[in-house]
């Protein structure tokens, strides 16, 4: 896959109309086992290489943006990064020809909660971090029994070496389960020759993440 910044690009904002706000359910969370993550894999077609993910993995940093990244305007940054101050980050990465596909269990020592206010405020916000920037859109999130869940698609590009400008998409979606937030990225190349995952794919990912973090 080339070197690029993720995010996404939404079909929805392609046809000119808002998009639309994800569903949501209860607040309320069950609980999780963060261990369980690893019983998703077999989810993932063959042919992936699995990876543990880095001790710290918020969403836009596994697009592609470094520290020091910022989001336009600032509150959506929650967006991008549920849990910056995560006590505990479990989870696997495994690329492949669709691209790659991060899922990912963040722990927080209080209850983490979605703003309402952040599905109007951020339908449409921009990332930006070295010579990455991103535009980022809602898409339809899945529903899942007892959690706000929220979905994302993300268009970056990325100036390199000569000027020369590379694309990435992404497709997140998160599951916020009371002291935990779960959520599942495939970060895919557009110019691949290779059929690419997608939406529909993290989002099954997600609820099967969910499923099995719940036991």
């Amino acid at each position: 896959m080339r070197a690029v910044v993720a995010v996404v690009a939404l079909a929805a904002a392609a046809c000119g109309g808002p998009p639309a706000p994800p569903p949501t359910s209860s607040t309320t969370a069950g609980h999780v086992n963060p261990a369980r993550i690893d019983r998703v894999r077999a989810e993932v077609p063959a042919g992936y290489e699995f990876a543990a993910v880095p001790a710290r993995a918020s969403p836009a940093e596994l697009w592609g943006y470094g520290a020091g990244w910022s989001a336009d305007p600032p509150q959506c940054a929650v967006v991008a990064d549920p849990v910056p101050d995560a006590t505990m980050t479990t989870g696997w990465s495994a690329s492949g020809p669709g691209g790659i596909v991060y899922a990912v269990v963040l722990g927080s020592a209080q209850p983490v909660h979605l703003d309402p206010a952040v599905r109007h405020e951020c339908a449409r916000w921009t990332v930006s971090g070295g010579q990455g920037r991103g535009s980022v859109t809602f898409t339809p999130a899945p529903t899942v029994g007892d959690a706000v869940t929220l979905a994302t698609a993300t268009d970056s590009i990325t100036v390199v070496e000569g000027g020369t400008q590379t694309r990435s998409d992404a497709w997140t979606v998160t599951a916020y389960l009371g002291s935990h937030v779960a959520f599942v990225a495939v970060v895919t190349d557009p110019g691949s020759p290779n059929p690419q995952l997608g939406h529909e794919f993290a989002a099954e990912l997600l609820t099967e993440t969910v499923s099995a973090l719940r036991g």
